[in-house]
């Protein structure tokens, strides 16, 4: 065995079956899905208008005389107000593309294990673990 390597949990000796492991697993997934949307939900809702309304002034300019160069002036003039919603769009198109790859090709192996593993620990530590109820109780 590779030192790299990280030894694989028989979880066929658990006490519920495999089925209700793997659904267990399913609502991790989910909940790690969902967790990702908010917060780029929230990334919206807090950073992007600020970074607007810190180019406001230039919404004006925008109006009467819209071109690419005068977008990209008002981008270069703003750094803050760029970072931001560069922020918010690149956290978007994330997870966007992380999501699609999920669906069309499937999770990939060590992220298999990685959420395998954060079940097995939340059951091992029982109810006082935060995410029990959500992923373990029905």
């Amino acid at each position: 065995m590779d030192s790299q390597e990280e030894p694989t949990i028989n979880y066929s000796n658990l006490e519920n079956s495999d089925v209700a492991f793997i659904k267990q697993v399913h609502k991790l997934y989910q909940l790690t899905v969902y967790g990702r949307w908010l917060f780029v939900c929230c990334l919206w809702v807090i950073i992007a208008p600020v970074c607007l309304w810190n180019l406001r002034t230039e919404f004006t300019l925008w109006q009467q005389y819209f071109t690419w160069v005068a977008v990209r002036y008002a981008l270069a003039f703003h750094p803050f107000a760029t970072v931001g919603l560069a922020f918010c769009i690149g956290m978007t198109v994330s997870v966007l593309v992380w999501q699609s790859r999920n669906i069309l090709i499937g999770l990939p192996q060590p992220e298999k294990q990685r959420l395998e593993q954060q079940v097995f620990k939340i059951r091992q530590q029982g109810p006082s673990h935060p995410l029990w109820k959500l992923i373990i109780d029905n």
